[in-house]
């Protein structure tokens, strides 16, 4: 948990108001620890913690994508009567992991107790500050989390919104998502454009935040004062948000985006070959090879082996890459995302990005020292590239150490950093950038410290703890990580990225002493990601 003092205790940036909502917002107290939200088409019945902050946990956003609205567009959730609880984490999405290829090892993760993977799993958590009755603070800035996982996992519970309510001294309100995953979420090619939805998984996530829009008002929040976030493949969704709609999305869905390592891996049109190649291993897989009508198959066909036909694809991929992932749709999506960075067609209006030293490790096969070749990896890694290209990569990256260590860091590079940079350009003169290099400074190894009360943060440092995770706050607060929540907090003033390219570094000392200092961005690393840049068209990003 966060480290500030007692709100009596602590700075206020402003005092936070105490009156209840009007009765339109429809929010009342059925008991002391049971508020009750009604939404139109449900009424949810939440719980209020210890600390009186109010938790709502899966609301129900859209219909269950089942039957004939599997690999459709989410839709309206049915009206249902009575009061729905709202207590209890809700399921989690189907799961499966990244490539594993070539030693393909059997991966598997455990759901949290009590969760199952299952296809109905369009589910929302929400979390506001409140009285003891669930009465909610009016007209706070709202915080829209979306989770990583590679499009491939991760759910809502596994992210507790108080940590950011505490960080935010009881500042703003919460919202973390769940949306369809892997073959659920992600089915490309044709086929799917001709009768279902591309990028189904973004297209849930766009009702999310549609329904944060609509609905949130009932919670405390002020639609006009959204901010969204997400770490890894969360934080590839906010960049997806970012250019949605050749980036203009109406109604204005968020004022401002932020994300902890970008990722964005290839996104091919959605009828290439590469996910027309996936569509077909689906169909093969799943029985629906021969039938005349294959979508129509798809979606008859058990959850189980659609599941089943999402692990063997994905886990077949070369190692630690990921095979069901966005698409250009040419709707949602208009066209490839570095395009539509650097001609600066982008949602929001403000822009805060961290990314981690190390962000390509754990997509390495680190066992492969002896054979490791970037040049060759490049090969790999990217099928559209030629011996030209490849040599180019091998060029870049001949300075960097061992020729694992190249293999590791043209990974993060090329897969999170550099389309990071592209972002920050976007955004010119509106947009902050960190880096979070806490030994050993790898991709998600900056998770622990903004939702602690998941996992410890392994620097147990309650000053850079504090530090670190109200840059976020303050700037979904007030865009601006230069106006602390706590202003004794270490991190000194704080330049834009485009003056000097200054970032700000949060690392430590080998005797665990903070340290949060400015830097200014290699020039060495802004020539590699120009390189990457210039290649978006092999590259598929």
């Amino acid at each position: 948990m966060s480290n500030l003092p007692a709100p009596s205790e602590m700075f206020l940036p402003h005092r936070l108001s105490k009156f209840f909502l009007t009765a339109t917002l429809a929010l009342s107290a059925h008991a002391q620890s049971a508020p009750i939200v009604d939404l139109g088409y449900a009424r949810y019945r939440g719980t209020v913690s210890a600390i009186n902050v109010t938790h709502f946990l899966g609301i129900r956003y859209a219909a269950a994508p089942l039957g004939d609205l599997r690999f459709r567009a989410p839709q309206p959730p049915a009206t249902v009567p009575g009061v729905q609880d709202a207590t209890t984490e809700p399921n989690e999405c189907f799961q499966t992991s990244k490539g594993l290829s070539p030693t393909n090892p059997l991966e598997t993760r455990q759901a949290p107790p009590g969760i199952n993977s299952t296809e109905d799993c369009l589910f929302l958590n929400v979390y506001f500050p409140s009285d003891a009755a669930g009465t909610p603070v009016e007209n706070l800035p709202v915080l829209v989390y979306i989770h990583g996982g590679g499009y491939l996992a991760g759910q809502a519970s596994a992210s507790n919104g108080e940590d950011i309510i505490n960080q935010s001294n009881r500042g703003l309100v919460v919202v973390i998502i769940q949306y369809r995953l892997g073959v659920f979420g992600f089915l490309p090619g044709e086929e799917v454009k001709k009768n279902g939805a591309l990028n189904a998984g973004l297209l849930d996530q766009d009702f999310a935040l549609r329904w944060t829009n609509t609905h949130i008002a009932k919670f405390g929040g002020d639609p006009s004062r959204v901010t969204i976030w997400g770490q890894s493949a969360g934080a590839g969704s906010v960049l997806q948000h970012v250019v949605a709609n050749g980036g203009r999305t109406e109604p204005q869905l968020f004022r401002a985006a932020m994300t902890s390592s970008t990722f964005l891996p290839a996104q091919y049109h959605y009828n290439d070959r590469i996910p027309e190649l996936s569509f077909s291993k689906v169909v093969a897989q799943s029985g629906c090879a021969s039938a005349a009508d294959m979508m129509a198959c798809l979606r008859a066909a058990d959850a189980d082996v659609l599941q089943a036909a999402n692990i063997q694809i994905n886990n077949g991929a070369f190692f630690g890459t990921y095979t069901l992932v966005p698409v250009v749709d040419g709707e949602f999506i208009t066209q490839r995302p570095t395009l539509s960075l650097l001609e600066g067609k982008v949602n929001g209006g403000a822009l805060l990005s961290v990314t981690n030293t190390f962000e390509g490790t754990k997509f390495v096969d680190q066992s492969t020292g002896d054979t490791a070749n970037a040049t060759q990896y490049a090969l790999e890694l990217f099928p559209a590239f030629g011996s030209t290209q490849a040599d180019q990569v091998g060029a870049l990256y001949v300075g960097l150490g061992t020729s694992l260590f190249q293999e590791t860091a043209l990974m993060g590079e090329s897969i999170f950093i550099c389309p990071t940079y592209l972002l920050l350009h976007a955004f010119g003169g509106r947009a902050f950038k960190a880096e979070f290099a806490i030994p050993p400074g790898e991709h998600a190894d900056d998770v622990p410290y903004y939702w602690p009360s998941t996992t410890t943060p392994p620097f147990k440092n309650a000053v850079f703890i504090d530090a670190f995770a109200q840059i976020f706050t303050s700037f979904a607060l007030w865009l601006d990580p230069n106006k602390k929540v706590d202003p004794t907090t270490i991190t000194p003033p704080w330049k834009r990225w485009d003056l000097e390219h200054t970032e700000m570094l949060f690392n430590k000392t080998e005797d665990g002493v903070p340290v949060v200092q400015p830097l200014r961005t290699s020039d060495a690393l802004l020539e590699r990601c120009q390189f990457w840049a210039s290649e978006g068209g092999l590259t598929a990003q």
